[in-house]
């Protein structure tokens, strides 16, 4: 909910290169400061200490590279969106970039309540792909994956197997690549746990996540399409 007269926008963005290196504690930072320099109107927080009402989507793994991460922040007013992917990106460092922007109708959902499954691309170079796809076709013809999980410092058992949703095998230049849909939540599955039902030894040059989904009422979408007019910054940084 946001107070009267708010509204709140979502940003979506990328995350890759060096910066992908740095924590997500870090990146908020750097997203308060863009914010701030971009002299949007952001609403703030109540109390002793207040702070900019921003929302992050689900966090992402420190290493991981993404197509699709997102950011809820609460301005005051209604604003015209026009030039602020332009304003934000002149003070994002290399490797964020600004994907789009759209308004969020009141009463939707948090991008944490809404999320319920994300895709992700594993590169694992040197790995022969006629034995990972035989490894993956066995994993997913069973029945359950067990695994172990460490929940609030207690190691407890769980299965990995209702967690992927769609798991291929794919060749690439350098070696293979397995692309995941993998569910999110208490019962999902990370990354990093498939990487190691596939093979304790196995390690990935890249993981990157490529698209985070809503499913609701049979209808199955993005936050912010991935086709969304890259931001004008990201095109010169490209160029």
């Amino acid at each position: 909910m946001t107070a009267e007269g708010n509204s709140r926008l979502r940003i979506r963005f990328a995350k890759t290169g060096r910066i992908r290196f740095i924590s997500h504690r870090d990146l908020a930072r750097v997203w308060e400061r863009a914010l701030r320099r971009a002299e949007l109107p952001l609403a703030y927080s109540q109390g002793y200490s207040p702070h900019p009402k921003l929302s992050f989507g689900l966090a992402l793994a420190t290493g991981y590279e993404s197509a699709a991460e997102y950011l809820d922040v609460e301005v005051e007013g209604e604003l015209e969106l026009d030039g602020i992917a332009r304003r934000l990106g002149e003070h994002l460092p290399d490797g964020v970039d600004v994907v789009g922007v759209v308004p969020v109708a009141a009463g939707e959902p948090s991008l944490q309540e809404a999320v319920t499954s994300c895709t992700w691309q594993v590169e694992l170079p040197g790995v022969e792909r006629h034995w990972l796809e035989a490894v993956v076709s066995d994993l997913l013809a069973r029945p359950e994956i067990p695994i172990r999980r460490n929940r609030k410092g207690t190691e407890i058992d769980a299965d990995l197997r209702p967690g992927i949703r769609r798991l291929r095998v794919e060749g690439t230049p350098s070696g293979t690549q397995m692309t995941a849909e993998l569910s999110t939540g208490p019962s999902g599955a990370r990354p990093e746990e498939l990487i190691r039902a596939v093979g304790d030894g196995l390690s990935p040059s890249l993981v990157r996540r490529t698209h985070q989904w809503i499913e609701r009422d049979g209808d199955r979408r993005e936050p912010i399409p991935a086709n969304a007019p890259p931001a004008p910054h990201a095109e010169e940084r490209a160029s």
